[in-house]
């Protein structure tokens, strides 16, 4: 998909046109499905001129030009691609990133970053390099040989950033890519050095059916791309597979095979509790796929964070390969595909599950793949836009026709393998009912008596090199900035024989990116593993797919203990999703959520509850009246 193709020359002529602007956006929406922002079309009411002009003047005028180009498998779009045939009669195109910076800040620290203003974006030149690797992995076929070359025009850059970005970028593969600022955009010391510096000096028009059959080409993995992330994947000691985890991944393949063997369509669904080891099984079947001939998978989670994790554990080549599922089913999956999707009870719904049959999204999803597995867990479903269950999956392949397999991992893997303390959680957040005393001996669970407790307890196993963190209900307000200094608003209060007495952290930091200013503090995706995430606090949303050495969790206000049962006080929540649902509503998604912070360590579990009342209840159950802590 693209917004506008044609010559540079007839670009040139419909930039002129008052209108061209507003056409574009027309497009934009028609193409991706949702309008440009006012700061993107801003962006090509400054660049576009440029570009066409700067193309013109180096005598490219009839090659053919698309802009925003579509990276279907990513999400993401070529500000410009150029299309052309080199000396050899081979098609080539020309991947132009586009920025209308006059500053920026590098760091040395983070040579493949850059500050532009407000945000930490991709070095161009990096940039760049990403967008033709996949074009070179994803487009280029045998039966559509593709030549990819790349440039970044900073059209309005003076010499010294240009020379500043130049340097950084030598030092990786970045510097395949040149970086244009300003004065390189001119014809100096002629038009024919201008289309050198352009990448293009050698290029020819492409005939119209050449180009056309790059227009009408599928995204889809090389064979040489899936060849490599398989060995990647099966040389990662952390996707290595024992007990039920291995046969579950026989049974899966073997679906697979037979629903590939029969032409029917089919779903597998993969249940397990926290700890059971969905993903990694995940992982491993991906690299078992891509070295398949003819495959086409997808490693797909509704968890941003997830993803980022994965990608940044198998590498970022293979981005493509792993991506979020979020409103739309991602291009290029076909009815030859298998589609794995983790975290499958993150599905959104929206805007309520019980107002559709079947979610939108992931039917679409499942009608277009060959086979779909899922890996699910139900009981941890903690809002109202978002769930898919058992039942309503097997109903869906009814109703569909297609043939339906379910497998069920009883094995617990993290917190040191305890099914006892796994079967201690979820009685524990069960809606009612009598109360289970802790007496098992394989997991170190406590309760702490107050914050300064549990959070010395944290920075001890943290100075010891083992990851250790804080979560919380979503029980406080969250007005921080994107960017550090983070605000310190969890913030509890209690009694003490000198008086009341107050701790207060700040929550994660909700930036993609960790800021320059603070590289100690962060990024949202990897609080959970990254330096400094122990001195913020995590929220369910941030900790959900994610594990660390030891666990410090904070049952916040909105779920207090009574008696035989549990009481949900949704108007304690500051959570948007949530506070405005009746409390009988509420409760399933309140327990559902602190079951999944309770399973998050591999090692340790301290509990802590604001609600004086829950707090003794839990010292009761692990027998510590007085609020001791085991070392």
């Amino acid at each position: 998909m693209y917004v506008y193709e044609g010559t540079v020359t007839d670009l040139a002529t419909a930039l002129a046109e008052s209108s061209f602007s507003a056409a574009a956006a027309q497009r934009f929406t028609q193409a991706f499905g949702t309008h440009p922002s006012p700061q993107e079309i801003r962006s090509w009411r400054r660049s576009w001129p440029r570009l066409a002009d700067a193309l013109s003047t180096a005598g490219l005028g009839r090659l053919h030009i698309l802009l925003e180009y579509a990276l279907p498998a990513t999400g993401e779009r070529v500000d410009a691609l150029l299309v052309g045939q080199d000396t050899g009669g081979n098609l080539c195109t020309v991947v132009i990133e586009l920025k209308q910076w006059t500053h920026a800040q590098l760091s040395t620290a983070r040579p493949g970053m850059v500050r532009a203003g407000e945000r930490v974006v991709q070095h161009p030149a990096r940039q760049v390099g990403g967008y033709a690797h996949y074009l070179q992995q994803w487009v280029s076929h045998d039966d559509l040989p593709l030549t990819v070359r790349g440039v970044a025009m900073l059209h309005d850059a003076p010499d010294d950033l240009i020379i500043q970005l130049r340097e950084q970028a030598g030092r990786g593969p970045a510097r395949d890519y040149p970086v244009l600022g300003r004065d390189d955009l001119t014809p100096t010391p002629s038009a024919y050095a201008l289309a050198q510096r352009l990448g293009c000096a050698d290029l020819r028009p492409a005939p119209w059916a050449v180009v056309e059959r790059l227009l009408r080409a599928r995204h889809r993995p090389s064979p040489a791309l899936l060849a490599r992330a398989g060995e990647v994947i099966e040389g990662r000691t952390a996707f290595a597979l024992i007990g039920d985890q291995d046969l579950a991944r026989q049974e899966v393949l073997h679906a697979v095979d037979a629903a590939r063997k029969r032409g029917q369509k089919s779903i597998v669904a993969v249940t397990g509790g926290p700890g059971t080891g969905k993903s990694v099984i995940a992982c491993r079947l991906l690299g078992d796929l891509c070295k398949e001939q003819d495959s086409n998978p997808r490693l797909l989670s509704p968890s941003g964070t997830l993803t980022r994790q994965l990608r940044r554990t198998v590498g970022d080549d293979f981005r493509g390969l792993i991506s979020t599922l979020l409103n739309n089913v991602p291009a290029g999956i076909t009815n030859t595909s298998v589609v794995l999707l983790d975290e499958a009870h993150r599905t959104r719904t929206s805007p309520d599950h019980k107002w559709r049959k079947f979610p939108l999204i992931l039917g679409k999803l499942i009608d277009q793949a060959a086979v779909t597995v899922l890996f699910l867990d139900e009981r941890q479903i903690v809002r109202p836009n978002e769930g898919i269950t058992l039942e309503e999956l097997e109903h869906h392949a009814q109703r569909s026709g297609y043939s339906f397999a379910h497998i069920d991992l009883t094995t617990q893997f993290r917190c040191s393998g305890s099914r006892a303390y796994q079967q201690w959680v979820d009685h524990l957040f069960q809606p009612e009912g009598p109360a289970q005393a802790w007496t098992g001996s394989d997991y170190d669970l406590g309760v702490a008596a107050d914050p300064e407790q549990f959070a010395q307890w944290v920075t001890t196993h943290t100075h010891s090199g083992l990851t250790a963190r804080i979560t919380a209900g979503f029980c406080w307000p969250w007005n921080s900035p994107p960017t550090p200094p983070l605000l310190p608003e969890v913030e509890i209060t209690w009694p003490d024989l000198d008086g009341p007495r107050t701790w207060a952290r700040p929550w994660n930091s909700r930036a993609d990116e960790p800021s320059f200013e603070h590289p100690d503090v962060p990024a949202r995706p990897f609080w959970a593993t990254d330096t400094g995430g122990h001195d913020q606090v995590g929220c369910i949303y941030t900790a959900q797919g994610m594990e660390y050495a030891y666990n410090a969790v904070v049952i916040g206000g909105d779920l207090i203990r009574r008696g035989k049962q549990w009481i949900a006080r949704p108007e304690a929540s500051h959570d948007s999703k949530l506070c405005h649902l009746p409390s009988d509503r509420y409760l399933r998604y309140a327990l559902n959520t602190y079951r999944v912070l309770a399973t998050r360590g591999t090692l340790g579990t301290r509990l802590y509850s604001t609600d004086p009342g829950t707090q003794t209840f839990l010292q009761t159950l692990t027998r510590q009246p007085n609020g001791q802590m085991g070392p």
